[in-house]
């Protein structure tokens, strides 16, 4: 298993300086996780980091509220995949989607889906404001609008990744998308609990932490079980 390429090594918080930027595409080169999120206006920066390193680089676009207007995200989009951005990650109208006006919710995402020429795209819900029915709409009308992943959380609202929002995330989509886990993941215990429960993607900051765990329960000096955790460890 390679928990590595499962991670999005999570650049996104305000007061990151850019030495904190080159430092975290370090990391995420020297442990080869699948990629980096930063903040849009660092996209540049990680991209000349990380050239030849085979790290993505991935970005946001209508962070962290997902209420700006649907013509500025696609723009936003469009932009960012010219700076070099290879995934993006859009908060989808939270308002919108609790409001039940689906049509808006659909355009505004498949708006991005199109900016982003082919780039993957992941449609973050924020689930902490929505009720169960509301999330598996959300993720039905992420599909339909051409979306690649759906994602539990920007780690900014007051709720990150669940266990039952993984399971159920994953049973309201078709196989060929996917779910990614962000907000909370903090351990290998809790990235191995949601992979087991569907989660193929994982947005982290605590992404050293992690893999040093992962490579010392394979050299043998920790246990290898898991505990399952409880709904209030994300």
């Amino acid at each position: 298993m390679n928990i590595a390429k499962m991670i999005d090594h999570s650049l996104l918080r305000p007061e990151l300086t850019t030495d904190d930027i080159r430092r975290g595409c370090e990391i995420a080169a020297s442990r080869r996780v699948a990629s980096v999120c930063v903040r849009p206006s660092d996209v540049g920066l990680a991209r000349a980091a990380l050239s030849g390193t085979g790290v993505l680089v991935g970005t946001v676009a209508g962070f962290p509220h997902g209420d700006t207007r649907t013509t500025i995200k696609a723009a936003e989009t469009r932009e960012l995949v010219d700076a070099g951005a290879d995934e993006v990650d859009v908060v989808l109208h939270i308002g919108r989607l609790r409001s039940g006006d689906t049509a808006y919710v659909y355009d505004d995402i498949a708006a991005v889906v199109a900016a982003a020429q082919g780039r993957v795209v992941k449609v973050i819900l924020e689930n902490a404001y929505l009720t169960d029915e509301q999330k598996v709409t959300g993720c039905r009308i992420a599909e339909q609008a051409g979306a690649h992943f759906v994602k539990t959380s920007t780690g900014f609202a007051p709720g990150g990744a669940t266990l039952t929002d993984i399971q159920l995330m994953r049973a309201a989509v078709s196989p060929h998308i996917q779910v990614k886990a962000a907000g909370g993941v903090r351990s290998l215990d809790t990235l191995l609990t949601l992979q087991e429960a569907g989660a193929t993607r994982f947005g982290a900051t605590a992404t050293e932490t992690i893999l040093d765990d992962f490579a010392a329960r394979e050299r043998g000096d920790h246990p290898t079980t898991a505990a399952a955790p409880s709904a209030g460890d994300y």
